[in-house]
């Protein structure tokens, strides 16, 4: 039987013997059954020549080939990482932002800080609204917006217009994540959805390994305003792709289902459930630590350290890479052990590595002594996103986009808000490796409070097939 996708499948009533009876006969084997209700499994048969026979699936994704998956995190990771890129790409160009328009280091990063806002908003935006109109839609218009927006920061003339356009990057880089998230839970669940996630988590964690890479590349042959350039002509080719290639996986009938009609009743039903809660706040933090490091590693390496911007750039990936490992092997262990019980070490891991930063840098050990600890906590949040990620949608499929909406906006609105206090205890002194990791210290030790006083992974119910 040729593989079917979402649009070649039909929703099972909750009687699946009955079904099997139904469609054996000759008479309506060829016609889909129109139930009125889904299946409290979501479970589905997928059509072919013998309907009467062809396997029953848990979730849509199931049916789908092993070819088309790859299709699809190949595009959705692509389509998350313009928000990475977006964030990212220009960090190596901090110093020559701040000697260019001739202002100090925490008015530069507040351009990083809009964008994460930005981000936020949009998300908040997008998610809802995926719910209610589908996935296409939003996420074709506000990636247009990211196209626009980062034309306008390429010709910024001064620090304001440049972070009013920044503003909105963030907003039309929205869309990617939250829809791509919202596609994953349409179709997959359970373990199957830890792995789809963490294979799109390789795919989108790829950018911020190579965006300095490319960003210091960059400036070697051209100057700061050509890498918003670079920027749009990416949006506008997954602008390109996504218009030939994501399709609807909404169908109409879950956007109305009971219940969740509206966008207050989708944030009820999310703000509602403890655990969601629980690793909302552990999302924030741990992202909010991993943005202290971003906003200030630019100036740190390279100031403190004595870096140009390609040395930067290629320390900044090497440290990066304990996030793709981490979250490689964070999938592996979640469907084996759980999601709850790896987020209890990673989140022990990260205070620990916080700590080991502050008292290697007042130790004097200089470059080593802030690496290898920074290492360490790059891969802890490897180990905690892909987690966070699970727990928070597996338990959300009927508002998938604003599960993930909620999830995205605390994540970059939190870090968007903490990550400048990184500058202002070094408004003095300058950056050092003390100031940064002060503020992941604080990050961490909330996110670990709050799996253990608000998730209690005991009490978490272990992954459905």
């Amino acid at each position: 039987m040729p593989a079917a996708g979402p649009a070649a499948l039909t929703v099972i009533p909750p009687r699946l013997d009955t079904v099997r009876d139904t469609t054996a006969s000759p008479s309506t084997s060829a016609r889909p059954t129109a139930p009125a209700d889904r299946s409290a499994t979501g479970a589905i048969r997928t059509l072919g020549a013998h309907p009467a026979t062809a396997p029953v699936v848990l979730h849509p994704g199931d049916a789908i080939s092993a070819s088309r998956r790859v299709v699809y995190i190949i595009l959705l990771g692509a389509l998350t990482a313009l928000g990475p890129f977006t964030i990212d790409l220009y960090l190596p160009a901090f110093p020559t932002l701040q000697a260019d328009f001739r202002t100090s280091a925490a008015a530069i990063q507040l351009t990083l800080t809009g964008t994460m806002i930005g981000f936020a908003l949009g998300q908040l935006i997008v998610g809802p609204l995926s719910d209610k109109v589908g996935r296409r839609v939003p996420l074709l218009a506000v990636t247009a917006l990211h196209v626009v927006a980062s034309t306008a920061a390429a010709l910024a003339p001064d620090l304001t217009l440049l972070s009013i356009a920044r503003v909105l990057m963030g907003v039309g880089a929205a869309a990617g994540g939250v829809v791509a998230m919202a596609i994953v839970r349409d179709l997959f669940g359970g373990r199957r959805l830890v792995v789809m996630l963490s294979r799109l988590a390789l795919v989108s964690g790829a950018a911020p390994v190579v965006a300095p890479l490319i960003g210091s590349a960059l400036l070697t042959v051209m100057p700061w305003r050509g890498i918003f350039v670079v920027l749009a002509i990416y949006g506008a080719v997954m602008l390109v792709a996504a218009i030939a290639l994501v399709p609807e996986t909404l169908p109409a009938a879950r956007r109305h289902e009971r219940g969740a009609t509206t966008v207050l009743q989708r944030y009820r039903a999310v703000f509602s459930d403890r655990v969601f809660v629980g690793v909302l706040i552990i999302g924030g933090m741990s992202f909010s630590g991993l943005f202290s490091y971003l906003s200030s590693s630019s100036f740190l390496f390279q100031e403190t350290y004595g870096f140009d911007a390609q040395q930067y750039g290629l320390l900044f990936a090497a440290n990066s890479l304990g996030l793709v490992i981490g979250v490689q092997v964070a999938a592996r262990l979640a469907a084996r052990f759980g999601p709850q019980w790896v987020l209890a070490v990673s989140t022990g891991v990260l205070v620990l590595a916080a700590v080991a930063i502050i008292v290697c840098d007042q130790l004097g050990l200089g470059l080593w002594g802030t690496m290898v600890p920074l290492f360490v906590f790059m891969t802890g949040c490897g180990f905690t996103f892909p987690c966070v990620q699970v727990l928070a949608l597996d338990r959300h499929g009927k508002a998938a986009g604003t599960a993930a909406s909620i999830l995205g906006a605390t994540n970059f609105g939190v870090a968007g808000i903490i990550s400048p206090v990184v500058g202002w205890l070094a408004k003095d002194a300058g950056i050092t490796a003390t100031t940064m990791a002060s503020v992941m210290v604080g990050c961490a030790l909330i996110g670990c409070t709050a799996l253990w006083a608000i998730v209690r992974p005991r009490t978490v119910e272990r992954l459905a097939p």
